[in-house]
């Protein structure tokens, strides 16, 4: 599942949809979103629109 609220400038991708909870990342913009597990399944980023101004791709390993 992919969502996005352009009001919040908030993208959000789920790859399972069950329980879990959001944990930082090395990146300010990103976090992850992990099962009870500790399993990744899904992440978030923040102010998106912002990451076209910068010159450098946001890369982040999950």
């Amino acid at each position: 599942m992919v969502w996005y609220d352009p009001e919040g400038d908030y993208l959000e991708v789920v790859f399972e949809k069950k329980e879990g909870y959001f944990r930082e990342t090395a990146s300010d913009a990103v976090m992850e979103k992990v099962d009870a597990a500790g399993k990744v399944i899904g992440f978030s980023i923040l102010r998106v629109s912002a990451l076209k101004k910068d010159k450098e791709p946001v890369s982040v390993v999950l």
